[in-house]
């Protein structure tokens, strides 16, 4: 291993002992001379000593929040350890001035977000700011995932935020003035849960388990009819796992590609989904 994929390593390993961001972790470690222990202690010894004992807990509950702007929507999660936590004053306000920077900022990463500096305080970090409020609600908090959804003059989103931010799902479909559809499909993706958006964004290692699982489970049929079943195993997951095949839950005579289509005859358009995501707090 290279010295510096070394460290890259070790930089790693002491920002999932600590929770503390990469870029102090990298400052801590090079003032320790690579040693773990005193990187951990200096870290302590910055005013992140709190912070640093309470972020090896796991957090999976929280809350997952959107905010619309002109430019896009912004969807950021963010976990505590408890619901009680999660339903706290405190953290809500945290969570909301999390929202406003990702709106604001429209960071590309999570790592890239926790080391912009705080636009209410500029002589702090996201992370900084995250450790306070670890300090002052006595347990760990993290925030997850961020993502910014740029708006298009050909494209439509809808967004669907269930159980008070548990679940949350984002639709883009291609076409313009269709973001009521797009909100339709998000809520249908909230109940459904897919898991891709059409067959051909299965993982080929995926359909290849498929075909395994149910070559098994169909020994001792004649050879000449396998692949017919086989394929009709692996279109019945295609059916209940891609976006574009599962039924309507509205209408279940309309897989969602037709019921795209069929708007799409209706206001003469050509739509297409595009893209969609669906959240669960603590889930991936």
């Amino acid at each position: 291993m290279t010295e510096n994929a070394q460290s890259a390593q070790l930089i790693k390993e002491l920002r999932e002992r600590t929770g503390v961001g990469m870029a102090k972790c990298k400052e801590a470690l090079a003032e320790a001379s690579g040693n773990m222990d005193q990187a951990i202690e200096i870290l302590r010894k910055a005013g992140m000593a709190s912070a640093v004992k309470k972020q090896g807990r796991e957090a999976k509950e929280g809350v997952i929040l959107f905010k619309e702007t002109p430019k896009g929507i912004a969807i950021v999660e963010i976990n505590a350890e408890t619901d009680f936590v999660a339903k706290n004053d405190k953290f809500r306000e945290f969570c909301h001035k999390i929202i406003d920077e990702v709106a604001a900022t429209q960071p590309s990463t999570v790592e890239a977000f926790l080391q912009q500096k705080y636009s209410q305080d500029p002589k702090a970090t996201i992370d900084e700011l995250r450790s306070l409020i670890i300090q002052v609600i006595g347990e760990n908090i993290v925030i997850r995932r961020v993502v910014f959804l740029a708006k298009s003059p050909d494209r439509s989103i809808g967004i669907y935020s269930h159980m008070g931010g548990k679940i949350l799902t984002a639709v883009e479909l291609v076409g313009s003035g269709e973001e009521g559809l797009a909100r339709d499909i998000a809520m249908h993706a909230a109940a459904a849960a897919p898991e891709f958006l059409h067959p051909e964004n299965v993982p080929q290692e995926i359909v290849t388990k498929e075909r395994e699982i149910a070559r098994e489970q169909i020994q001792g049929k004649p050879a000449h009819i396998i692949d017919k079943i086989l394929d009709g195993k692996v279109n019945a997951f295609y059916d209940m796992h891609c976006l574009s095949r599962q039924k309507y839950i509205k209408d279940d005579a309309l897989t969602i590609s037709e019921l795209i289509k069929k708007r799409g005859t209706q206001v003469n358009k050509s739509l297409a989904l595009h893209h969609f995501l669906r959240w669960c707090v603590g889930q991936n």
